[in-house]
């Protein structure tokens, strides 16, 4: 293995001009597997990312999200795919179960059902933690595919059935009443869902949080104890893939109504809990909220509206399940007990 802290790739090098074929799509440089680069350099030789024009509503114009180890001169984005499951994938090559060359094959992955384009999409100052075309990656980017580059989805869109007990209770109680479309008799209930992986717009994200963008890159970099160096030397990658949960979106109903707003459309947004939303642990009162939010949902849904549950894999508001545990065993040996105040 060779390690370098430079921007020189161990690879066949060509001029800039011989990099793009007639289609305006570049070559794929492809990095060895057994090559490390410290970090890259934007004005480093043999640098050259892929273009990508956020917010564009042409995604030919608008360009892929590159962001996987074979084109390490060619991404245009920083970190990596998964979240944090990236670790996993690591684990798996080198513990020798996974070929660090390896390339899923996407071709039956494609969404089982359509969303968009909407508006919003060609917004930057609307799409700033999401890749609007992270779900049509076999779609709209196949000719980048096609040549060999390595682009991963970053949203899955399928369906599903939902079996809770409560809506099984809802029925039983005559709160819900089964129409066999989107809630059967046996209390299943039908809805589509994506899962979302976060893809970030850096200077809009720094808008949003009122600091600059290059405030934002040190901030991250140095809390992550320097885990990602091109927030500092890579200021012309706009992208970046935190290492973060993502979420997942649970649509009861007809998705083509939530634009309509003399539609109803019911929503909640809810961050995960896993000690009250899997276990149903009494310390606190959020699975009873998210359930009440499905009934809620699947009410909506039979009177031709829309219901929208979306999923925040942050548990305890971020703070992650310790920070939360040891919050609880304050709060209980606080004077006075656990209390609202």
């Amino acid at each position: 293995m060779s390690v370098s802290s430079n921007s020189s790739y161990h690879k066949n090098k060509k001029q800039k001009v011989d990099h793009e074929e007639d289609d305006g799509i570049p070559i794929p440089e492809i990095t060895q597997a057994d090559y490390v680069n410290l970090t890259t350099h934007a004005d480093a030789f043999g640098v050259d990312p892929v273009p990508i024009s956020w917010g564009h509503p042409d995604p030919a114009v608008r360009g892929p999200v590159i962001c996987t180890v074979r084109h390490m001169s060619q991404r245009n984005a920083i970190g990596a795919h998964s979240g944090s499951y990236c670790i996993y994938t690591g684990l798996a090559v080198a513990a020798g179960k996974l070929n660090p060359e390896y390339i899923p094959n996407l071709k039956l992955t494609s969404p089982v059902f359509k969303i968009g384009p909407h508006k919003a999409w060609s917004d930057p100052k609307k799409m700033a933690s999401i890749d609007p075309f992270g779900h049509l990656v076999t779609d709209v980017f196949s000719k980048y595919l096609e040549k060999g580059f390595d682009i991963r989805p970053t949203i899955a869109v399928t369906k599903a059935h939902i079996d809770l007990p409560e809506c099984r209770e809802a029925i039983t109680a005559g709160r819900l009443k089964p129409d066999g479309k989107i809630l059967k008799p046996s209390g299943q209930s039908i809805c589509s869902k994506a899962a979302i992986e976060p893809v970030w717009y850096l200077p809009e994200i720094a808008r949003r949080f009122g600091c600059t963008e290059v405030k934002l890159r040190e901030s991250i970099f140095r809390m992550t104890n320097g885990m990602y160096p091109e927030l500092i030397t890579r200021p012309d990658i706009k992208i970046f893939l935190p290492p973060i949960g993502g979420l997942t979106i649970y649509i009861w109903g007809d998705i083509d109504t939530i634009p309509d707003e003399d539609i109803e459309l019911t929503v909640r947004v809810h961050d995960e809990c896993n000690g009250s939303d899997v276990f149903g642990s009494d310390i606190c009162t959020c699975r009873p909220y998210l359930t009440h939010a499905i009934e809620e949902c699947i009410r909506t849904a039979q009177k031709g509206g829309c219901g929208v549950v979306i999923y925040f894999r942050k548990e305890g508001r971020s703070l992650g399940e310790v920070t939360k545990y040891l919050v609880y065993n304050t709060r209980k040996r606080q004077e006075g007990g656990d209390s609202a105040e």
